[in-house]
């Protein structure tokens, strides 16, 4: 394999595999215990980055449980809880745990929500015992319990349960109000305690889904085949064996990025519209120049002058000056979307992972590009000219 397809493959294989990988890893299956406990089942909550394993016997129906979160802030607190009655926070019994600011250990309290205003620390009405709390070394708490599920609860095989994190807790002992952007609002459900599984009880907010898909697919466009196709453009073509394989991968990922890049600026609109009287003015101004900026590339596509044209010069000033801004305007604007949409704090921590990658990956070629363009011109003024040295 020639360098210069091994360069490009490798830039491919390294892209999609940034791309799978944050799935892979962000999931209850690879969490391990300080001692060692095992439980029969593990879920990945749908909000918060929230993670449960559990086991229930129902001979006895007792339910074994290990919640894992990490607090809105340091310092803060995680919880998880059952709801005898009703879907949401009020009325459930809560397991809370934070790391207590004198002693520095990991302490777990129980809480009766009896209504949003009352927040009660105080025993549940159900029986629980082995409560523990473990600070992790990513930053997370995990909450250890045994709960004696009542008979009434246990006969429909199906539970209410709600989590949530927040940002801190007050000297007394009180807990600091958590916040209300989605994912908080969202982080109930019900669970399955014989078949092992969970489900949303949101009611499917459209609005909440269109936010979602308006987030991924500017993320996808403007955050990463944009940058990818610069990449390209600017490292692979180097190699004199990628043309015009270089060109034709340029061209995918930009003509790709522009693609999903309408459809998510199409989504946003919509959401413009959805949203009277709110109105994310920066995020907003740099879509639209986006958008026009992106346009005005695709069609720098049919304006291409040939190499020799006496214009091409103000081509390539035209064509990298618009394309340099897209990558850096798209990149800022996907950041004041991850501070619009709050989601669960793995998706922004990829994000970042896969820009690190990206820049790392541009300093390294930037750096073997450089070696092959210098032995080039130093192979070139080498060479005879007119016959003579």
């Amino acid at each position: 394999m020639a360098p210069s397809a091994a360069v490009t493959a490798f830039l491919c294989f390294t892209f999609w595999a940034l791309l799978i990988s944050p799935a892979v890893s962000l999931t209850c299956s690879g969490q391990k215990f300080t001692k060692n406990q095992v439980f029969s089942t593990c879920l990945d909550l749908p909000s918060l980055s929230s993670y449960l394993h559990f086991s229930y016997d129902s001979s006895n129906t007792t339910l074994s449980v290990a919640f894992i979160a990490t607090p809105s802030k340091p310092g803060g607190w995680v919880a998880w809880a059952i709801n005898p009655k009703a879907t949401g926070m009020a009325g459930s019994q809560a397991l809370v745990a934070y790391k207590n600011s004198t002693t520095g250990l990991s302490v777990v309290r129980t809480f009766d929500i009896s209504s949003y205003s009352s927040i009660v620390a105080k025993d549940l009405s159900f029986e629980v015992w082995d409560k523990t709390a473990e600070s992790r070394t990513d930053g997370s708490l995990a909450i250890f319990a045994k709960i004696k599920i009542p008979a009434d609860l246990a006969s429909g095989g199906e539970i209410n349960q709600v989590w949530q994190i927040g940002p801190g807790v007050g000297a007394d002992g009180t807990l600091v109000k958590h916040e209300f952007a989605a994912a908080n609002l969202q982080s109930k459900g019900t669970l399955d305690l014989k078949n092992g599984h969970t489900s949303s009880v949101s009611g499917g907010d459209t609005r909440t889904k269109n936010k979602n898909i308006h987030g991924i697919l500017n993320a996808v466009s403007w955050g990463i085949l944009f940058p990818v196709g610069a990449i390209i453009a600017r490292y692979i073509r180097a190699f004199e064996s990628a043309d015009p394989a270089w060109f034709y991968l340029h061209v995918f990922c930009q003509i790709s990025g522009y693609a999903i890049g309408v459809a998510g600026w199409g989504t946003g609109l919509k959401l413009g519209n959805q949203s009277s009287g709110i109105t994310y003015s920066g995020h907003r101004n740099i879509g639209i120049a986006l958008f026009v900026l992106a346009t005005a590339q695709v069609f720098a596509l049919f304006l291409r002058p040939n190499k020799e044209h006496k214009y091409r010069s103000y081509w390539n000033i035209y064509h990298h000056g618009f394309g340099y801004a897209i990558v850096v305007m798209g990149i800022v604007n996907v950041f004041k979307g991850f501070n619009i949409l709050r989601p669960d704090y793995k998706w922004k921590s990829a994000y970042i992972n896969t820009i690190i990658c990206l820049g790392a990956i541009s300093l390294l070629l930037e750096a073997v590009t450089w070696v092959v363009v210098l032995k080039r011109r130093s192979g070139i003024s080498n060479k005879p000219h007119d016959g003579k040295q």
